[in-house]
């Protein structure tokens, strides 16, 4: 970590590297030095992220983008290059370090605290989108391909049923046969991209509102962070996805699955912040946002149904039906969503309109 370090041009001498953040995939540090001056250094984990190059290029494309046309520098997150120019460092044992300035005075949250937290969150990602709508999505390397091909994740699932490795599919025949019946439905943003009808955007990928870093003291959205996966994909899919994650009643692995359902109320503060900030979205986007809302989240319960047929090799467990309680609150989400759908589709029409 020390000879990590030197290999970039930091303000001053090292006083301070510890442990930061909650993530689960990188390690990260919070480096500070005697000038005062703070850093982020993180550790890439290159099991999760094996092409280093093509993720760097990514985000040092996307950095550049951003930092040359948001109005203040904590609005983007800066990466530090390399004394020798570089956007990362791999040392002797093969470790990639990367190094971002320290964002001051910022709050991560973990969750929804009160509802204008969600619509700074909807805001910051919506304002992401807008710029990187004249970014070249094309040029950027899918850190992990076929992440939301929801098509691809229903073959997954078809082999794993085939297959039965663990046993597991007669348990699940109601889980199975519930997925399946929504296939096509599921099936449609891929095929409008396909198409061309909806355009490939930026997006981010992971639209959480711990990747919002906030105002320590307005509370205001500053910017977005967390960008290993961003790659080119629909806006659909990042507004989908922060509506599976925020405007969900229970948690992901909640038993009683009537405690799981949509609050609309929350699914209209996402929509008007995150087109309050982002208004170049064409028509047919703008139609198809509740559609990535259920599409996100009966895919997010086809992953794990499909983890959960092959032995829960990719989502972490705390018990051995851990992934199928997380599939079944998907479900049930989805569901609900799809019962919603008129009422979704006319909040955010109106959303539009203002």
């Amino acid at each position: 970590m020390k000879e990590a370090l030197q290999q970039f041009p930091l303000k001053g001498s090292v006083t301070v590297c510890e442990p930061y953040g909650s993530g689960h995939i990188n390690d990260t540090y919070r480096v500070e030095t005697d000038e005062g001056v703070q850093y982020i250094l993180q550790r890439i984990n290159r099991h999760v992220f094996p092409d280093v190059k093509g993720l760097m290029s990514n985000i040092a494309a996307v950095t550049a983008f951003l930092g040359a046309r948001v109005s203040h520098p904590r609005e983007a997150m800066a990466l530090v290059y390399t004394n020798a120019g570089a956007p990362y460092y791999e040392d002797p044992a093969g470790d990639c370090w990367r190094v971002y300035d320290f964002v001051t005075d910022s709050v991560c949250l973990q969750k929804i605290e009160r509802p204008s937290d969600f619509y700074e969150c909807a805001f910051a990602f919506g304002r992401f989108q807008g710029i990187m709508a004249q970014f070249p999505a094309e040029t950027l390397c899918e850190t992990i391909p076929n992440f939301h091909n929801t098509p691809d994740r229903y073959e997954k699932l078809r082999r794993a049923v085939s297959a039965d490795s663990m046993g597991r599919a007669d348990g699940v025949r109601e889980e199975i046969e519930f997925a399946l019946s929504l296939e096509q439905e599921a099936g449609k943003l891929q095929a409008l991209r396909m198409s061309g009808a909806l355009p490939t955007r930026v997006t981010h990928n992971d639209t959480k509102i711990n990747n919002v870093l906030m105002d320590q003291q307005s509370g205001k959205a500053l910017c977005v962070i967390d960008l290993d996966t961003v790659m080119p994909g629909l806006a659909a899919y990042d507004f989908g996805d922060s509506i599976r994650f925020g405007a969900a009643t229970a948690a992901e692995d909640e038993e009683d699955l009537s405690r799981m359902r949509l609050d609309v109320d929350l699914f209209e503060i996402y929509s008007r912040g995150y087109l309050d900030a982002c208004d170049n979205l064409t028509a047919t986007e703008i139609e198809t946002l509740p559609l990535g809302a259920f599409t996100m989240t009966l895919e997010c319960g086809v992953r794990f149904l499909t983890d959960y047929l092959e032995g829960d090799h990719y989502f972490k467990i705390k018990r051995e039906d851990h992934n199928l309680i997380r599939c079944q609150t998907q479900f049930a989400l989805a569901a609900d969503i799809r019962r919603h759908m008129p009422r979704l589709n006319q909040i955010v029409l109106d959303c539009a309109k203002k």
